[in-house]
């Protein structure tokens, strides 16, 4: 395969289960140009380096654009205007200083480890749920009896969604995420279905903040709504449903693909799945080292708003760029065995959570969220067993996890005194 296809094979399903060789041929040269004028970083210097460049732009979605409805008055004067404020007020993982920093500052004031520590009964208690609906059956599947429902329990929970609406959010979540995914900015069919998604979750987010400012309770969206200092807003409403869009959607899907991932790697390691059965306090480092060998985000695109020269290629002006993490993570240059899943390794700087100034608000909650239910999944399901080995993967590259994950059991065992 020449080296300007490596990543459309990337792209391609069919490696969705092993795209490591790929990864192994990418960092054979850091920044790689591709067929399609993109190019592709791939070492674990080389991101390092550019994740600080404030040359690299994240601003690089195509114009939000709605597709025609038949009716000139929408298509032509309503639809034009909502698809220029929904472009012009992006989530904050799509934005550059100073707007990012601005609204980075306000999740930031809401989204405090008190406040996700304080989730910590509440997702012991989801957990053994999820667990118990389990009791008297020989299967399961990881995906949809835990690793789905518990991230938007726990995320709605949150930011002060009604437990009634939770199920309403899956759909929206999934399609949403697509954003995520580079082929699917360019597909007419995927770009209507997430405009459709978007609009739905737009008038949801808007009435509910209008009900958050009327009746205020102790929630992040509650906060966020709050007035500021001398009675301004935080941020403009626009900007608030897209931050509230983003938290529902990016506190929900990589911590699925983080807790599926992580129990897939320890169920092909199954002396490490003892260990931590018998040492829960094994599971932060357990939970680091799967963020840099099975991560739940392989990569996210930016754009060159400047030439970048590096590592002997110069990237011009306007170009796409991939920041290829997880084949970082995997960098011989700077792991020792980086293909071996050790929890013990001395040194595990990964880009699990990205970086930079983009690195994940979210990771605090995904952590306690992963170190929780690895630890009841270790000490609970008796002899669970992968019933198939790779599972089914979901189609995203970017978000990448098992779409199924189907484990045979022994039986559960009840819930351990502390």
């Amino acid at each position: 395969m020449p080296d300007d296809a490596l990543f459309a094979a990337v792209m391609d399903p069919a490696n969705r289960a092993d795209p490591y060789p790929l990864y192994a041929r990418l960092r054979e040269r850091p920044v790689a140009r591709q067929r399609d004028g993109s190019y592709v970083v791939s070492t674990h210097a080389a991101i390092r380096t550019l994740i600080f460049d404030p040359r690299l732009s994240s601003e690089d979605l195509p114009p939000f654009k709605r597709p025609p409805t038949g009716n000139p008055i929408r298509d032509w004067i309503i639809n034009p205007i909502r698809s220029r404020i929904a472009t012009a007020h992006r989530p904050l993982i799509f934005r550059d200083p100073p707007d990012h920093d601005t609204l980075r500052a306000a999740v930031m004031r809401e989204f405090t480890i008190p406040r996700v520590q304080g989730l910590r009964p509440r997702v012991v208690r989801e957990v053994d749920a999820l667990l118990d609906k389990c009791h008297g059956r020989d299967r399961l599947c990881l995906v949809e009896d835990l690793s789905y429902p518990l991230p938007v329990s726990v995320i709605c929970e949150l930011l002060g969604v009604p437990v009634t609406d939770e199920p309403r959010f899956q759909s929206w979540a999934t399609q949403l995420a697509t954003a995520l995914e580079p082929d699917a900015r360019g597909d007419v069919e995927s770009r209507r279905r997430t405009v459709a998604a978007f609009d739905a979750i737009s008038d949801y987010m808007r009435n509910l903040i209008r009900e958050k400012r009327t009746r205020p309770a102790d929630d992040m969206l509650s906060g966020l709504a709050a007035p500021g200092p001398g009675g301004a807003k935080r941020m403009s409403d626009f900007d608030l449903i897209s931050t509230a869009i983003l938290l529902l959607v990016a506190g929900h899907e990589t911590t699925v693909n983080l807790i599926t991932n992580a129990m897939l790697t320890l169920l092909r390691h199954p002396q490490e799945l003892e260990r931590l059965r018998a040492d829960p306090e094994r599971a932060p480092r357990v939970i680091e080292e799967v963020l840099r060998y099975e991560p739940p985000v392989h990569f996210r695109t930016r754009k060159a708003l400047g030439a970048i020269t590096l590592a002997g290629e110069t990237i011009p002006k306007g170009a796409p760029v991939i920041l290829l993490f997880a084949a970082a993570n995997r960098d011989p240059a700077r792991f020792e065995t980086p293909d071996r899943f050790d929890p013990d390794r001395p040194d595990i700087e990964h880009f699990g959570f990205g970086g930079g100034l983009h690195f994940c608000v979210g990771a605090p909650l995904a952590r306690l969220e992963a170190e929780i239910a690895l630890v009841a999944l270790s000490r609970r399901l008796v002899a669970p067993r992968l019933v198939r080995d790779p599972p089914p993967y979901r189609t995203g590259a970017s978000l990448r996890g098992p779409e199924q994950l189907a484990i045979d059991i022994g039986g559960i065992d009840p819930v351990q005194a502390s």
